[in-house]
């Protein structure tokens, strides 16, 4: 018999009033899961610094989900930044998921700002001294873009695990192979800490490809063939639904016990995995409008 996962999801802050109805649609469809968490992303260069603190609030006030701030040191001094999880902790946000971040829009590689955190080590760091915060990071069970292959990722995981995060959450990728190499290499490291693997149900299959080339995340010949095939068939939404089932499954019969979904700010395919996942509404759990 299958385990039931822990689960979680991660939302992006709208910038259109089209979006923000999307994401109170993806909220309220979602929060009945009784999620572990949610997370709130943060956009490059703090693009969205403001609809982001908006949002967490909002979440957190409204459905009594515990919710994860992303924040990240693109753009913004050590104070300001400081300053920012301090609003959070004023809301009563416990929990950041600490990030160096993306380079800003038109910009190749991430340059830090002169007075600003250098990355996301000293940013672990500083927040963990304020003692105010359950820090989660991001981990890469594939290489990095900036980064030489999977052990130096695993050792700047590593990194931020001793300077104070608690628990990791990977980049999504398609293989469960891929995770749980990862997953053996980061033990071998010494890494106790819980390694959430990022799920992405797949919403659009030529989207996904380009959102994997950006991220690093190989795409395996064989989903392509499949996607190709089903769509001359129009049977895509069945093919997303299966391979992000089995993904998870055999995730779940390998002890992976956690698992956070990339929602895209679309509820339905990832409450269909979590349903099938025998994830059903909690007992006695009320949407709060």
């Amino acid at each position: 018999m299958t385990i039931k996962p822990n689960i979680s999801f991660e939302f992006f802050p709208p910038q259109t009033l089209d979006a923000s109805f999307r994401l109170w649609e993806t909220v309220q469809a979602l929060a009945p899961l009784d999620p572990n968490f949610v997370s709130v992303t943060y956009g490059a260069g703090g693009t969205t610094r403001k609809l982001t603190h908006e949002a967490v609030g909002t979440i957190g006030r409204n459905y009594g989900l515990n919710v994860a701030a992303h924040l990240t040191c693109v753009d913004a001094t050590r104070a300001e930044t400081l300053e920012i999880a301090q609003s959070y902790a004023e809301a009563g946000v416990t929990e950041i998921v600490a990030l160096r971040g993306d380079a800003p829009k038109g910009a190749e590689r991430f340059t830090a700002h002169p007075e600003g955190f250098a990355s996301s080590v000293e940013l672990i760091e500083a927040l963990a001294a304020t003692g105010k915060f359950k820090i989660r990071v991001g981990a890469y069970p594939e290489p990095h873009p900036d980064s030489a292959d999977t052990l130096a990722d695993v050792r700047w995981l590593k990194r931020k695990i001793d300077a104070g995060a608690t628990s990791a959450i990977t980049q999504f990728f398609f293989d469960p192979e891929t995770f749980l190499r990862f997953r053996d290499q980061c033990a071998a490291e010494g890494i106790s800490a819980p390694i959430i693997p990022g799920i992405l149900p797949i919403q659009s299959w030529e989207g996904t490809k380009r959102f994997a080339a950006r991220c690093g995340t190989t795409v395996p010949p064989r989903l392509d063939e499949a996607f190709e095939a089903a769509a001359r068939d129009g049977r895509e939404d069945l093919l997303a639904l299966t391979q992000c089932t089995t993904l998870c499954t055999r995730l779940i019969e390998e002890g992976v016990e956690d698992l956070h979904f990339y929602t895209l700010n679309r509820p339905h395919l990832t409450r269909e995995v979590c349903r099938a996942l025998g994830v059903t509404q909690a007992v006695g759990l009320q949407k709060v409008a």
